[in-house]
């Protein structure tokens, strides 16, 4: 799965982290400060606080999360661009060089 997302309004994401900072009150208060440094300086870190990959498919019937990971960059996303082909990463690598292979003999 994977999911761009094109902010808007970073302000609003930032306090909306802050909030959630704020209400955590298991946090640590070293955690706390750190943690509101880290959202304050980047919009992708805010993004981390507010969403959780668990909360996006504990619902889903069928789907157990087993793992996630969290990475971001700014990019400048057009949907019309050849290079956002999202079928791209359907392709197993094995199955290209197998493909690849067939065709040659």
């Amino acid at each position: 799965m994977e999911l761009v997302l094109e902010v808007d309004d970073e302000d609003a994401v930032t306090k909306a982290a802050l909030r959630r900072i704020a209400d955590d009150g298991d946090m640590p208060a070293d955690e706390r400060v750190h943690a509101e440094s880290a959202v304050t300086e980047d919009t992708a870190e805010a993004l981390a606080y507010l969403v959780d990959p668990f909360d996006l498919v504990s619902e889903v019937p069928g789907v157990e999360l087993t793992q996630a990971s969290w990475s971001s960059e700014r990019i400048d996303y057009d949907p019309e661009s050849a290079e956002w082909d999202l079928d791209e990463d359907d392709v197993d690598e094995d199955d290209e060089e197998d493909g690849e292979a067939g065709a040659a003999g």
